[in-house]
C-alpha cells in the first residue's frame, strides 16, 4: 500500500451497485475502503451493519475493509465485524463502557484497533491508550452525516495528534474523516495525517481514477 492512504467511504457509494462502486474505487486507485456503521442511537442517522460487510468480501473485496463504529455498545458489534472480515474496526471512547477492554476485543480478534474523536473530543484520550491502537481517527465534521464542511480548527489537532505519535515512537495510522476533498487533502496531510476517509468528494464524481489521483497530487505537492 501507499505511505499515505485513501479510504473512500461507501456511505456516499450508490447502494443498488455497492459491490461494483466498491470495486470501481480500488481500481481508480484507493487503498481501502471506508465502513461507516451508525446505529440511530449514538448518531441520529442509521446505515449498514455486519451482513453488507461480509457481502463485499463474497463479492471479491480483497483489499482492508476500515469499520467506524459510531453505535452504543460497541463490544459487540466489534465481534461481528471481525467475523465479517472487517481489518480495522475504530469506535467512539464515549460509546464504550471499558474503552481498554473494547481496544483487547479489536486487538484479540485479529483486526487493528481504532479509536475515534469528535470535533470536541480531547486528546486527552490518547494519554494511557496509544499502546493498544493502531490508529487514531480525529473527525473533521460533527458524526452523523456525510456531505459536512470540513472544521479548519481539526488542522491544528491533526498537528497536535501527529507530535503526540511521533513523541511516542509507535506505528499509529493517523486518520481524518469528514470534508476531505481535493482542495483541502493537501493541507491535512502536511498537518500531520497519512491516512484520508472520503466520501461524497469521491463517489460524487464521474471518474473515481482522476479523482483519487488529484488527491494524491495535492498530497505530494504540499508535503514534498
Amino acid at each position: 500500500m501507499n505511505d499515505y492512504w485513501i479510504a473512500p467511504s461507501i456511505l456516499s457509494a450508490d447502494f443498488a451497485r455497492l459491490g461494483e462502486e466498491a470495486s470501481a474505487v480500488l481500481e481508480g486507485g484507493a487503498d481501502m475502503i471506508h465502513f461507516d456503521v451508525m446505529d440511530n442511537h449514538y448518531v441520529p442517522n442509521l446505515t449498514i451493519g455486519p451482513l453488507v460487510c461480509k457481502a463485499l468480501r463474497q463479492h471479491g473485496i480483497v483489499a482492508p475493509i476500515d469499520v467506524h463504529l459510531m453505535v452504543k455498545p460497541v463490544d459487540r458489534l466489534i465481534a461481528d465485524f471481525i467475523d465479517a472480515g472487517a481489518d480495522i474496526i475504530s469506535f467512539h471512547p464515549e460509546a464504550s463502557e471499558h474503552v481498554d477492554r473494547s481496544l483487547q476485543i479489536i486487538r484479540e480478534g485479529g483486526a487493528k484497533s481504532g479509536l475515534v474523536l469528535n470535533p470536541a473530543t480531547s486528546l486527552n484520550w490518547l494519554q494511557h491508550l496509544l499502546d493498544k491502537v493502531d490508529l487514531i481517527l480525529l473527525m473533521s465534521v460533527n458524526p452523523g452525516f456525510s456531505g459536512q464542511e470540513f472544521i479548519d480548527s481539526t488542522l491544528d489537532k491533526i498537528s497536535e495528534a501527529r507530535e503526540i505519535i511521533d513523541t511516542a515512537g509507535r506505528p499509529i495510522r493517523l486518520e481524518v474523516d469528514g470534508g476531505v476533498k481535493i482542495q483541502n487533502i493537501g493541507s491535512i496531510a502536511k498537518a500531520g495525517a497519512d491516512t484520508f476517509v472520503s466520501g461524497s468528494a469521491v463517489f460524487g464524481t464521474n471518474d473515481y481514477a482522476a479523482t483519487i489521483t488529484a488527491m494524491r497530487k495535492a498530497i505530494t505537492d504540499s508535503c514534498s
